[in-house]
């Protein structure tokens, strides 16, 4: 019988919360896997991300339901992995800091599948370092423990935590993991068997994260600290004279838009300098693509354009999709650079510019608005009679261009070269979007309205957003939005990506 061949396993950490902190062996795998399954506790972007065409299997806990079993993670690994898959099991953290992940490695080899071990950034050390806290410092800590106060059931086996011993060890700093319920008796149980209730403690909740919020008292207040501060899980408490170092040392500030969480419906593929700048604003992204984005080649356009191009004419891009796909059809289609040379550049929009040039050509013409209804009102006068004009494009959207061009005597051909289609959204991000209130959610077109009312239906997605300060991109997007039931509260201006980030931090800091 010929050998099975199955797929492999990387148990890979994510890192503290923070995606920023994630590995570069780590992203390496996640770039180049067929499946991933990931927690509760990954941050959302690291998945929305990812290439199309990968997996995505939510093994987290989902509001008001438990986790997958661990059992069924395992069965679930090894499934897809006798598939012939490659698997990256994306854990928070580091997977084997009380990540479950030895046991899911045990599991793998029991049934003879290849597995590695990515190593992430364990919460003790990242989350410690955000609060201006080192685990070790010279003349007050040699040494860390690292504990889970979430015991099992092994206690019968001799394995629960030894606070009575953990109390009298001098120069040790405690770093205790999913404790916060019980952290009183713990707290009570240490000065109880000799340590000082005037140990420097803290708890520090969604460390490194914009969400962080921190707690530091003597350890026999800290659970009233706690209370007053309104620290909730995920928490992690940390016991020691280091932390009477984060008087001076802390150094972690989110900005401003801390605490606002900004629901993004951009396709995730080209959301990620917009994630970035509203994370350096303070908010908490969460990230919701209500569209994706795919290539079309349209073989009759194509075969238009070839028998126009020894004439010229014009050239127009009213999105930066459209540049992107126009570029790589244009070379799949046979021809170079060389073939625009009779062409004059239109655009919409700075994007759209930026786009552009990034590939090396400059637009000749762009409205003063970055509409559609401007380009269609301002361009006309530029066009000759008989003239060709190539409208690069999408599926979607009017005809406006195209008919201000034919009015004014030129020749309008439509070239699609990507469509636009409704997004899926797993489990987990439904999760993560339903985790709290939205304050605050962007459009960027008016396809990623009617796409975010088809995701969520229309009753839903109305109240997610009730409360929240909705930022269009233009009015064309308003007035769908409007339609749709949702009210915005103020267009971007100028109309793109950085006047909505501009708008959104001016109405959210208030």
């Amino acid at each position: 019988m010929p050998e099975k061949k199955y797929g492999k396993v990387y148990l890979v950490g994510a890192g503290p919360g923070n995606p920023g902190l994630i590995t570069y062996r780590a992203m390496e795998v996640l770039a180049s896997c067929d499946a991933v399954c990931y927690d509760a506790l990954v941050d959302p972007t690291l998945v929305v991300t990812l290439p199309a065409h990968i997996e995505r299997h939510f093994v987290g806990k989902r509001a008001g339901q438990h986790s997958m079993p661990q059992p069924e993670i395992e069965a679930l690994l090894v499934k897809l992995a006798k598939e012939g898959k490659t698997v990256a099991r994306l854990k928070g953290g580091d997977p084997f800091v009380f990540g479950r992940g030895g046991e899911e490695a045990l599991a793998l080899s029991r049934e003879g599948i290849s597995f590695e071990v990515v190593p992430g950034v364990t919460a003790a050390v990242a989350a410690s370092a955000y609060a201006g806290i080192p685990l070790t410092h010279r003349g007050k800590a040699t040494y860390a423990t690292l504990l889970t106060a979430h015991e099992t059931s092994d206690k019968k086996e001799g394995l629960e935590v030894p606070y009575d011993k953990l109390a009298q060890f001098s120069g040790n700093t405690l770093a205790g993991y999913m404790g916060m319920g019980k952290l009183p008796g713990i707290i009570e149980e240490l000065i109880a068997n000799g340590m000082s209730p005037d140990t420097p403690s803290a708890v520090i909740e969604w460390g490194t994260t914009n969400r962080q919020k921190v707690a530091y008292a003597p350890v026999k207040s800290l659970p009233e600290e706690i209370e007053r501060v309104g620290i909730k899980p995920p928490g992690l408490f940390v016991i020691g004279d280091v932390v009477g170092l984060a008087a001076d040392m802390a150094w972690f500030t989110p900005g401003p838009l801390q605490g606002k969480r900004v629901l993004v419906t951009r396709p995730a593929s080209q959301s990620g300098a917009m994630y970035n700048q509203l994370r350096e604003m303070g908010a908490t992204v969460v990230p919701a693509p209500s569209i994706e984005i795919r290539k079309h080649n349209d073989t009759e356009g194509w075969r238009q354009f070839s028998g126009i191009v020894e004439q010229g004419g014009w050239l127009v891009f009213t999105s930066e999709n459209g540049v992107r796909y126009f570029a790589e059809f244009l070379f799949k289609n046979g021809f170079d650079w060389r073939a625009l040379g009779r062409f004059k550049i239109a655009s919409i929009g700075a994007g759209t510019a930026n786009a552009l040039k990034s590939i090396g050509l400059d637009a000749d013409f762009m409205p003063s608005r970055f509409t559609t209804v401007a380009l269609s009102a301002e361009f006309p006068p530029l066009l000759e009679a008989g003239q060709h004009v190539v409208r690069v494009r999408g599926n979607l959207g009017d005809e406006k261009v195209e008919e201000a061009v034919k009015e004014a005597g030129a020749i309008p051909l439509s070239l699609t070269v990507y469509e636009t289609h409704t997004a899926e959204l797993d489990d987990g991000i439904r999760a993560w979007v339903e985790q709290g209130p939205i304050n605050a959610i962007t459009f960027t077109s008016g396809s990623t309205v009617t796409s975010f009312v088809e995701q969520w239906g229309s009753e839903k997605a109305v109240e997610l957003v009730k409360d929240a300060v909705v930022i269009s991109i233009g009015p064309m997007t308003s007035r769908i939005a409007e339609e749709a039931g949702i009210s915005v509260t103020t267009e971007a201006e100028p109309h793109t990506v950085e006047g909505i980030l501009n708008s959104l931090f001016r109405v959210l800091k208030k």
